[in-house]
Parts: structure tokens; sequence; C-alpha cells
């Protein structure tokens, strides 16, 4: 069975960067990626989860946020650049974030707690994030709760019992 892997960004460090905003400003800069160069979102996803700044730090700036971008691959490296340094996105990013933390949908009512979160079939993996065979027991277990129904009894013949023919269907002189 295929599985989807969607990504939420979210800034929830704004506060936390001097001023900058950059959790806000990076969240945007991947809707940037996301929107005008689809195929180069997962790996500028990456870039910025291996560049994350330290909490109480200015983080990149929207030039280096662009920058790293187009070095993991953007096709349209003025657009993205131009959309990520006018911060096209803060606003749709502010409220994504927002609404995370009110409740995520297609949940049972699970809001953001924090970074990174994952969610399978709407239940949040608590374990390593490290740990693929973790991970993977966690998905198996989800899978195959969702895919067993527990089936009801069905009647069983009663040892011993035979059947005997009725008078109607035997044969006779």
């Amino acid at each position: 069975m295929p599985a989807t892997l969607s990504y939420y960004p979210v800034a929830m460090l704004s506060a936390k960067s001097n001023g900058t905003k950059y959790s806000l400003r990076a969240a945007s800069a991947s809707a940037c990626v996301a929107t005008h160069s689809p195929d180069s979102y997962y790996a500028f996803n990456n870039a910025l989860l291996s560049h994350q700044p330290e909490q109480g730090t200015d983080g990149l700036t929207d030039e280096q946020l662009a920058d790293l971008a187009i070095a993991s691959g953007a096709t349209q490296p003025k657009v993205v650049r131009d959309c990520i340094e006018g911060q096209d996105y803060a606003t749709w990013a502010k409220s994504a974030t927002e609404r995370a933390l009110a409740g995520i949908p297609d949940t049972k009512g699970v809001a953001l707690t924090g970074t990174p979160m994952i969610l399978v079939n709407g239940t949040p993996y608590a374990g390593a994030l490290d740990d693929p065979k973790e991970f993977a027991q966690f998905v198996l277990t989800l899978s195959s709760d969702a895919y067993y129904t527990p089936s009801s009894p069905t009647p069983t013949a009663t040892p011993g019992a035979t059947s005997t023919p009725s008078p109607s269907s035997t044969s006779g002189k």
C-alpha cells in the first residue's frame, strides 16, 4: 500500500531569533520553494533542517535562505529568490502555524506541540527520530490496527452429528 508524505511548514520559534523572525521566514521560504520549484522542496527542507540555527540566534538571512533554495536545486531561481526575499508567504505561514496549534486536520483533536511532529494516520509518533526500526514498528502497528477487523463467530458443525436422509429423498420399491 502506498504512503503519502505531507509536510506542513510552521513557525514555532519566531520569537526566539533576536527579532529576526527566522522561523516565520524559513516557513515562508519553504512555501515559496513548494510553490515555484516543487521538485526541489524535499532537498530544501532537508537543507533547512541541516542548517537549523540555535535558538536565540538570528538565523539565516532571506538572502541566505534563497541561496540555500537555489543550492537545493530550485528550477526557477529568480522567482524563488524574489518570493523568499519578499517573504511572500509569511502571512500564510503565520496562519498555518496558528491552525496547527489549534488542531491538525484529519486527526482526532491532535494539535501541534513541537517540531518536528510526525503523524501516521493522524496518530503522533513519540519515538526516537533517529531510530528507523522503532518508527517502522510504529507504522506496522498502526497499519495492522487499521486493517484488522475482528470477525464475528461463525456457526460450526457439531462433532459427531450425521445427516440422515429424509424419507422423501430415498428411493424405494
